[in-house]
């Protein structure tokens, strides 16, 4: 049974749409911070969110041509710890110490990642031909990789934020 067009397209400008919320908060992020690693950080995702948007437009094409064998193809996937670990330094972890701006936006931009992996992850589900299962999961494992690198570097400032901020011992 072949997967209804429309809602192909509807996933395909939901997560477009996603792309381009999580470049403006990224973006905007980088504009304000005032600490370079920070700001380095949030312009490295801001970027991914800009290369995400080029990759699902040329899908969005292909499949408007193809159909779902525009989905068939090579994928992929970025590994981000090197990225984690070139930002997520001392010197991030100075930076960021004891920041409510930081932890703020950290979490924030796990909130975003986590609510795009919930969306596919669920797109994936319900989608009835192979093919479009596997792209909907992709894009579930493309945003994991960047709430992983989220989500390690606010563990790693947390108990930081914790203690600057006066509820330490816990």
């Amino acid at each position: 049974m072949t997967e209804p067009k429309d809602v192909i397209r509807e996933v395909l400008r939901k997560a477009y749409q996603i792309e381009v919320d999580g470049y403006t908060f990224y973006s905007m992020t980088a504009e304000r911070a005032v600490k370079p690693a920070v700001q380095e950080l949030f312009e490295k995702l801001a970027h991914d969110e800009v290369q995400h948007k080029a990759y699902l437009k040329g899908i969005m094409g292909r499949y408007e041509e193809k159909g779902t064998s525009a989905f068939a193809l090579e994928r992929k996937t970025p590994d981000l710890k090197a990225f984690t670990d070139s930002i997520f330094s001392e010197k991030f972890r100075e930076q960021a110490r004891g920041a409510d701006f930081e932890m703020g936006v950290l979490s924030v931009g796990m909130t975003l990642e986590t609510r795009a992996i919930s969306y596919f992850s669920d797109a994936a589900r319900g989608a009835r031909e192979a093919e479009v299962r596997d792209f909907y999961q992709f894009l579930a494992d493309w945003e994991k990789q960047h709430l992983d690198a989220l989500q390690t570097l606010y563990n790693g400032i947390r108990a930081d934020f914790w203690s600057e901020s006066g509820f330490a011992p816990f």
